[in-house]
Order: structure tokens, then sequence, then C-alpha cells
């Protein structure tokens, strides 16, 4: 296994499109952090009320907290690990290496989970260092403790690894990759946000939701986040049930 997964980030390093899809994430992190801090809270959590401003633990929280577009990237970046093969030709040439193709699956996995850790940490590097240059700025005291930036920011890494295993899973599932990828982005800006503000109480229990709650964001309606272990767990089972549905359904299909 550990050779299979070397290969996969090897081929990781081989292409340009992780750089590419890193660089967006981290303009668009940026873009969304300077805008916000500049008018001195913006959105709360990512979602659209106002915020207080940086001189508070909340108005900063809401600025640290903007890794999610570093998540959804390491998400894509999931999707095309494994559709990408299909695009360029190279699947029969990684079946053929590695009969056994839940191995390779989860080998994907593995590989782009620690690849998804890079786009936290640069995600959370960037959210940090603008909110923190802005804070400094005004001549504001940094209004919370170091601990709980630290583990803002390690949430934001381990949310952006799992969600690039899920991500795995769902190009695993879906046999084209537009799909896969718009599937992405309609579950974590449509879906997600329609139930959550429907139901309060459902919040926490969806996978991109927990996944930005570990990164410190919070939920709308006084609703509590699910403890940081609770969240993880949720978002590595649902990258664990979908890459097992996949498993037994288009991992097996035919390659071409």
């Amino acid at each position: 296994m550990t050779r299979s997964v070397r290969t996969e980030l090897l081929k990781l390093r081989t292409i340009r499109l992780p750089l590419g899809l890193l660089a967006t994430a981290a303009g668009l992190t940026a873009l969304v952090t300077i805008l916000g801090a500049a008018t001195g809270g913006g959105g709360h959590g990512g979602r659209h009320m106002a915020a207080p401003p940086l001189n508070t633990a909340a108005g900063l929280q809401a600025m640290l907290t903007r890794t999610g577009f570093g998540m959804l990237m390491a998400a894509v970046l999931g999707v095309t690990v494994v559709r990408g093969e299909f695009r360029h030709g190279t699947a029969t040439a990684t079946y053929l290496a590695t009969p056994d193709r839940v191995r390779v699956l989860i080998a994907k996995a593995m590989a782009a989970a620690g690849a998804g850790l890079t786009f936290g940490l640069v995600a959370a590097g960037l959210s940090t260092g603008i909110s923190l240059t802005f804070v400094a700025a005004k001549g504001y005291q940094v209004a919370l403790a170091w601990g709980t930036i630290a583990r803002f920011g390690a949430g934001a890494i381990l949310g952006s690894g799992l969600l690039a295993a899920v991500g795995v899973s769902l190009g695993a599932l879906f046999r084209s990759q537009i799909a896969a990828i718009v599937t992405v982005f309609a579950w974590a800006l449509v879906v997600e946000q329609i139930i959550g503000g429907l139901f309060d109480a459902a919040q926490p229990y969806l996978p991109y939701t927990a996944a930005t709650t570990m990164a410190g964001a919070t939920l709308g309606g006084g609703t509590s986040p699910l403890p940081f272990a609770a969240a993880a767990a949720l978002v590595a089972g649902v990258a664990a049930l979908v890459s097992a549905a996949a498993a037994r359904t288009t991992v097996q299909a035919d390659v071409s």
C-alpha cells in the first residue's frame, strides 16, 4: 500500500493541475479575507450577516475562518485524482500495475488527503496572516487566544485533507469529472445551505459544514457544532461510505 500511495503522490507532483487548484484556493481565500477585514468584518462564518469588528473575538474569528475555498478546492483535487486518469488515458496502465482496484482507490484517497492538507495549510496561513496584519494595522489587541487561533488552523488543515478524500470517493462514484465537480460545489454551496437554513439541528451533521466548523466557523440559529473529533469522524465516514458505494459500482466498471 505504501508503494501505491508513493506512486499517487508522484503523479500529483508531476502535473500542473494541483498547483493551479492551490493557486485558485489561495487567491480566493486572500480576496475574501482582505475584503472582510478591510470592512471590519463582513460575513460571519461564511454566512451573510453583519460581523463584529476585528477588535472583538467574534469579529476576528469570522476572518480567521474564511478557509472554505481552500477546502472546496481540496475536494476538487480529490475528484481529479481519480477522473483525471480516465481523461488522459492512464487508468489502464494504473490498473495493470495494480489490478486490485479497491487498493488503488484507497491509495488515491490517502494521497489526495495528504495533498489536501497543503490546501488547508495555505488557506489557514493566508486568512490568519491577513487578519492579524489588519488587527496590527488598526492598533487592536488580538482578541483570541493563540491556542484558539492554532486550533482553527489545525481544523482547516485536517478538514481540507478529509474533504480531498471525499472528492476522491465522488470522483470514483461519478463517471464524469464535470458532474463530480459540479456536485462538490452544488452540495457545499447550495444543498447544505438550504438544508441548514430549513433545519438548524441538521447543520452540524452536514459534511462540508462539519469540516468548516472544525476550522472555527459558527452555525446559524445558535446551533452548537459537533466536537472537533466527532466532526472529523463524520467527514471521514462520508468519504468511506461513498468510497464503499463506488467500490461496488463504478470502480469495477469497464475502464473504457
